[in-house]
């Protein structure tokens, strides 16, 4: 994927390299800034992964410098690693003991006027530096991760040489300062012996190096130039095959006690396949210092950024851990959003409670005289049917009381709607993430079921069928019905002006008729057919051609299309009431039951929108030219 950048055409500090760092930086930064979002959303940090520790180890620290080529002699136990770095450094530097395991701490050799300790705590992340005073410094045993450096007497310029622990050694932190060297280091110097070539541990080692692009410069050590020359070949094709390391030069050192103590062992080439032993040894430490620089460390910064976007365990792959996190989060609070909870079939208001708003709405906009002959009238219609009610109430039996069934029936939806929530706290107690699941078994535990139905039912007993929240929202609905049908408004208060003045006429004609007779029949009817008609709700809520409880009369003039238009109205006005009432279901759950768990549902659905995460990902878009 990065190859479309094509970094191995930059040169180090040039204006595309710091561009390319400058992303590299972000990335890091907003990886950092989304720690605490990984914490909560329980997804570990990657400090263990081998990106991030190339990100911070390597990447970081080498990209807002001039490029120093740092080259670790690495290796298994006992094979005389330090024993080749002393020849590299052309010093005794590194102390040498024919016990295992001798070297338990790195140790660096920088070049002359290398004298700014920031650098190398720069270059090396974790690590306690020391000045080194004395061979034996590393070979003590420490729990902090040291490094010693000096001065080193013929280190080439621009190159730091590091002398490292044993990547088999019986102590794991050794394979720990070892992994970190490894990471930081730009070529590697395999020292691999015969016993040493297809060692477990030494091929996991270098395997990882393979992966990130590391180039390998291989040293037989300890060997016999006769007997060993058939078989250095076939250890080197092992090594290679198993390991996927790329090989740049190899070298063949035979075992000379004496000399490796004089630091004059010969090191002879053998070329890449380890079949063209040279007649005259080389010096490794020369062909090291005409190593070019610049190509090599572009070529293991390439490698280190093809392991932090490429791999498999990348920090694509991070962030899509963190993305399906908060997705669990985000439907969590979906599904227990009290308003989702709450999105039950809600029984319809009773005609009549809404017709009484809408009765109060308009006797506001009527002039003073009007709602005064309205109202005196309303009264008298009302005792003049009141004997016809009484009496039909005694044939036909109690009529239900409406709100009454009403608020039945809410009750039914309050229950039914709290026990839905339950159950789906119950199925995401079960497949819910490490950090949710233990939450919503907290939540569910005891008696905390029945508990929270009779708080319920309990809450519910205490509402009023309308109260002060909807009655704003009915009388904003009906003003906005008004200004959006002026014409239909108009029909109607010129029917209520002709009413009032028909009053006297109508309400004794109503009496003397035999239409009172029916008055009981004529006002359910239309209460029944309140949803369909408002052309009359205007003129007191008379509705279909009949008398209302209040005995007035009803004027059927208003033609289809305000019949429409109220339907309207009063759809609008039971979606309203039916949200309104959901809303205070949903803040009771969240309130009374689920406390702060759906805010923090919300916050951690709320991960994946945020300013890190698109830094992130542009980052990563920037760096892989896509």
């Amino acid at each position: 994927m990065i190859e479309r950048i094509n970094l191995r055409s930059l040169l180090p500090m040039s204006d595309e390299f710091r561009q390319w760092s400058e992303y590299v930086v972000r990335l890091h930064r907003a990886l950092v800034d989304l720690r605490a979002d990984a914490d909560f959303l329980g997804v570990p940090w990657p400090d263990d992964f081998e990106w991030f520790q190339l990100l911070e180890r390597k990447l970081l620290p080498q990209l807002t410098d001039d490029p120093w080529l740092i080259v670790a002699v690495v290796g298994g136990t006992n094979i005389g690693k330090s024993v080749i770095f002393n020849h590299l450094a052309g010093e005794n530097a590194s102390g040498v003991s024919p016990l295992a395991a001798g070297t338990k701490h790195p140790v660096c050799l920088v070049p002359e006027k290398f004298s700014e300790q920031t650098t190398l705590t720069r270059l090396f992340p974790g690590f306690d530096l020391r000045g080194w005073q004395d061979a034996k410094d590393p070979l003590a045993a420490a729990e902090e991760d040291l490094l010693f450096w000096r001065t080193g007497q013929s280190v080439s310029k621009r190159l730091l040489l590091l002398d490292t622990p044993d990547v088999d050694s019986d102590a794991p932190v050794n394979w720990r300062r070892a992994d970190h060297i490894r990471r930081t280091a730009d070529v590697l110097i395999a020292v691999l012996t015969q016993q040493k070539y297809n060692d477990a541990a030494v091929k996991r080692f270098f395997r990882a190096a393979a992966e990130a692009g590391k180039p390998v410069i291989a040293v037989f050590n300890q060997c016999d130039l006769s007997d060993d020359r058939e078989f250095w070949p076939l250890w080197l094709e092992t090594f290679r095959r198993e390991t996927g390391a790329e090989i740049e030069l190899v070298y063949v050192v035979p075992y000379d006690r004496q000399s490796s103590v004089q630091l004059a062992l010969p090191f002879y080439a053998a070329g890449v396949d380890g079949k063209q032993l040279s007649e005259t040894p080389s010096s490794l430490r020369d062909d090291l210092a005409s190593l070019k620089f610049d190509t090599i460390k572009i070529r293991t910064l390439h490698g280190a950024m093809s392991e932090v976007l490429d791999s498999e365990q990348s920090v694509g792959g991070y962030l899509e851990t963190l993305r399906k996190a908060s997705g669990e989060f985000h439907s969590a609070a979906a599904a227990l959003a009290g308003t989702e909870m709450a999105r039950v079939v809600w029984p319809s208001l009773p005609s009549e409670v809404l017709i009484d708003e809408i009765r109060d709405w308009w006797d506001q906009s009527r002039s003073g005289w009007s709602r005064g002959l309205h109202g005196f009238y309303r009264k008298l219609g009302s005792g003049i049917t009141w004997p016809v009610r009484k009496a039909w109430s005694a044939v036909a039996g109690p009529g239900t009381d409406p709100v009454e069934d009403f608020r039945r029936r809410e009750r039914t939806a309050v229950v039914r709607s709290v026990e839905a929530m339950i159950m789906e706290l119950e199925r995401l107690a079960k497949v819910g993430n490490a950090m949710l699941r233990p939450r919503l078994e907290t939540l569910l535990s005891g008696s905390s079921r029945a508990d929270l139905l009779a708080r319920a039912e309990v809450a519910h007993e205490s509402l009023s069928p309308i109260d002060d929240d909807f009655r704003k929202i009915a009388r904003r609905e009906l003003e906005e019905w008004s200004e959006g049908n002026p014409r239909v408004t108009s029909v109607l208060r010129r029917l209520d002006t002709a009413v009032a003045l028909a009053r006297p006429a109508i309400t004794v004609s109503l009496a003397v008729s035999g239409w009172m007779v029916a008055g009981g029949l004529v006002h359910d009817a239309a209460v029944q057919a309140a949803g369909h008609t408002a052309g009359q709700l205007a003129t007191e809520a008379a509705i279909t051609g009949g008398i209302t409880g209040g005995g007035e009369a009803i004027v059927d003039t208003t033609g289809a299309g305000l019949r429409r238009a109220a339907a309207q109205l009063f759809r609008r006005l039971q979606e309203e009431y039916a949200a309104s009432r959901a809303a205070w279901l949903a803040g009771w759950l969240e309130e009374e039951f689920l406390g702060d768990l759906l805010n923090d549902l919300k916050r951690g659905a709320q991960t994946t929108d945020s300013e890190a995460v698109a830094t992130a990902d542009a980052a990563i878009r920037a760096l892989t030219g896509e």
